[in-house]
C-alpha cells in the first residue's frame, strides 16, 4: 500500500512505501528525540543537585525556579519515566536517575505517620501541600510499581501496595462505587476542587478513575493479587457502565456521587489516551470477552476523539457542548496520546487511516512543540500563530506523556 501524508505548508511531504517502513521511521524518529533529547533534558536540566530530587518549574526558556515547591505529580511520574526507560532501552544512567529520584519519592514524598504521599513537597524538600489527593497517589502507585518491575525493590513494591489498601479503604465509595477525590492528611474526606471541578455537585472524575486504571494495571502487573484482579475488572466496568457515553463514545468528565453527568466537556486527549489504556488493562485479566468488548469500544472512542483532529495533524484539548466553545489549545500530552492511541487503533482494526494519523501528529510535534535548539519539550502551542510556548517543567509537566509515547512505539515496533 502507498499513500501520502501532507504536511503543514512548508514542511514538505514525504512518501512512505508501506506500512512496516512508515513504522519504522516513526520509531527511528521517536527512539532519537527520547534518547538525544527528552530524558536527557530531564536528567541534565531539571535535576536538582543541591536539595535532591528534580526542579519544580522550569519555563519555555528554560528558566529555572530554584524555590519552586516539587509536586507529586511531577515526581511520580519521573520515577516511572526513567523505570521503565531502563527497562525497554536498558541504559543503567536510566536506572541511576530511577534510584535516584525513589530515595528523594521515599524520604521526601511518602507520609511515614499516615500513608500515602504528600501532593507537594517543598524545594527544600519538606511536607508543602499534605492533602492526599486520589490523583497524586494514584500515580505513587504507578512509578513505584514500575521501579519494583526494573529492580525488585521490595519497599518500592509495599508502599505501592499501601496505597493501594489505603484507596480501598478510605478512597472507595462503598455505596455507589468508585473513588472519591480528595482527604486531609490523615485521609479524612474533603470537597476540595484539585482537576477542574466547577461544583459541589462534582464528586468523582473520569480523569482521577483512568489514572486509578492505570494505576492499578501496573501493580496488577508486578503483584497478581486475586483481589486486585476484581478491584481491576471493577475498573474498567465503571468505564464501561458510567464513564463512557452510550451515545457518542465520548468519556464523561465529571459526575455526582451516583454516577450522574454534571459535565457537558469533550476532552479528546482523554478520550484517545483511556482507549489505549483500557485495552492494556483488560489484557492483564486474561478475559477474552472482556478484551474484545474493550477492543471494539476503544476503536469507538478514537473515532470520537477524532472530532478534535485538525488538518495540521494536531488535536484540540477540548469542547463545551453547552455553548460550543472550544479550546484550541494545543497540549503537550494530548498530542503524545494522539500518537499512542492512534497506534493502539491501528494494531486492533488493520486501518492504515489510523496509522496515517499517528504519523501526522507525529510530524506536528515535531514542529511545533519539540525545542530542537535548547532541548525538551514546549507544554503548549499558541494558536493560530503555532508557536511553542508553556513552561517545560511544572506540577503536572513531567516526561511522562511524550516519553512514554515514544516507548510504546518503541517496543509496539520491536521485530517489526
Amino acid at each position: 500500500m502507498i499513500f501520502l501524508l501532507s504536511w503543514p505548508a512548508g514542511k514538505g511531504s514525504y512518501l512512505f512505501n508501506n506500512d512496516m517502513e512508515n513504522l519504522q521511521v516513526l520509531r527511528k524518529e521517536v527512539t532519537a528525540n527520547l534518547t538525544d533529547n527528552l530524558l536527557p533534558f530531564w536528567s541534565g536540566k531539571v535535576t536538582d543537585s543541591v536539595n535532591g530530587g528534580f526542579y519544580g518549574r522550569v519555563d519555555a526558556t528554560n528558566k529555572i525556579y530554584p524555590d519552586a515547591d516539587k509536586g507529586g505529580i511531577l515526581n511520580a511520574r519521573i520515577l516511572w519515566t526513567f523505570s521503565s526507560a531502563y527497562r525497554i532501552l536498558g541504559d543503567t544512567a536510566y536506572l541511576d536517575m530511577a534510584r535516584r529520584e525513589k530515595d528523594y519519592v521515599m524520604d521526601h514524598f511518602i507520609d511515614r505517620k499516615y500513608g500515602g504521599a504528600y501532593r507537594s513537597v517543598t524545594a527544600g524538600g519538606e511536607p508543602a501541600d499534605t492533602r492526599k489527593q486520589t490523583y497524586t497517589q494514584a500515580f505513587f502507585i504507578y512509578g513505584l510499581a514500575e521501579y519494583y518491575r526494573v529492580t525488585g525493590d521490595k519497599e518500592a513494591l509495599e508502599t505501592a501496595q499501601d496505597i493501594y489498601r489505603l484507596f480501598e479503604k478510605y478512597a472507595l465509595d462503598r455505596e455507589y462505587n468508585g473513588y472519591f477525590e480528595a482527604f486531609t492528611r490523615d485521609w479524612k474526606r474533603t470537597r476540595d476542587r484539585l482537576i477542574g471541578e466547577t461544583s459541589e455537585k462534582d464528586e468523582k472524575s473520569m480523569n482521577t478513575h483512568l489514572h486509578i486504571l492505570e494505576a492499578y494495571a501496573g501493580l496488577f502487573r508486578v503483584w497478581p493479587d486475586k483481589g486486585l484482579a476484581v478491584r481491576l475488572r471493577n475498573l474498567i466496568n465503571i468505564f464501561l457502565d458510567e464513564i463512557i457515553d452510550k451515545n457518542t463514545s465520548h468519556l464523561i468528565c465529571f459526575f455526582d456521587r451516583q454516577w450522574n453527568s454534571t459535565s457537558e466537556t469533550d476532552s479528546y486527549g482523554h478520550d484517545i489516551e483511556s482507549s489505549w489504556l483500557l485495552y492494556e488493562a483488560a489484557k492483564l485479566l486474561n478475559d477474552n470477552d472482556l478484551v474484545n468488548k474493550v477492543k471494539s469500544v476503544g476503536i469507538r472512542i478514537v473515532q470520537a476523539a477524532s472530532e478534535g483532529l485538525q488538518p495540521d495533524g494536531s488535536i484540540i484539548y477540548e469542547k463545551d457542548r453547552s455553548n460550543g466553545h472550544v479550546n484550541n489549545e494545543r497540549s503537550w500530552w494530548v498530542q503524545a496520546e494522539a500518537v499512542t492511541g492512534y497506534l493502539n487503533a491501528f494494531e486492533l482494526s488493520g486501518d492504515t487511516e489510523f496509522l496515517n494519523r499517528s504519523l501526522i501528529c507525529w510530524q506536528y510535534i515535531k514542529n511545533h512543540l519539540v525545542d530542537n535548539k535548547n532541548g525538551g519539550w514546549f507544554s503548549s502551542v499558541s494558536y493560530p500563530e503555532g508557536k511553542g510556548t508553556g513552561d517545560k517543567a511544572g506540577f503536572w509537566i513531567c516526561p511522562y506523556h511524550n516519553s512514554r509515547m515514544c516507548l510504546e512505539v518503541i517496543e509496539r515496533t520491536d521485530n517489526k
